[in-house]
């Protein structure tokens, strides 16, 4: 399943970077420049372990990704202010729309690393 997840979180990735660069509010989202680089190197990551990586490494990189965006997502909940919740991360904008996407995200892949069976 991790290797599913990552392709296709990976070719989301990828569109959302892109696009993110003409509609940098799309889905309320805060896509500055810097969060769309974010997206397409992680896009181009996920797609890696996706098609060429290892069955291991898939189910890894989606276990680390998943904590790191739950968190990311949480963590923009708590701390973010004002109405929007807005946090910002350094060149990074989050508000309301991006934590709740980063929880989503952060559950998909941490479910592609969970219920992936045991790989040697």
């Amino acid at each position: 399943m991790a290797k599913t997840v990552c392709k296709i979180l990976g070719v989301v990735f990828l569109l959302v970077g892109l696009v993110g660069f003409v509609s940098p509010n799309l889905l309320n989202a805060h896509l500055t420049p810097a969060h769309n680089v974010v997206h397409i190197v992680s896009g181009a990551i996920a797609l890696y372990f996706g098609f060429a990586g290892t069955l291991s490494g898939a189910k890894t990189f989606s276990l680390v990704f998943g904590v790191v965006y739950l968190a990311l997502g949480i963590l923009g909940m708590a701390l973010g202010t004002g109405e929007d919740r807005t946090w910002m991360l350094g060149p990074l904008h989050f508000g309301t729309a991006d934590h709740g996407i980063h929880i989503l995200l952060g559950v998909v892949f941490l479910a592609g690393g969970l219920f992936t069976k045991r790989v040697d």
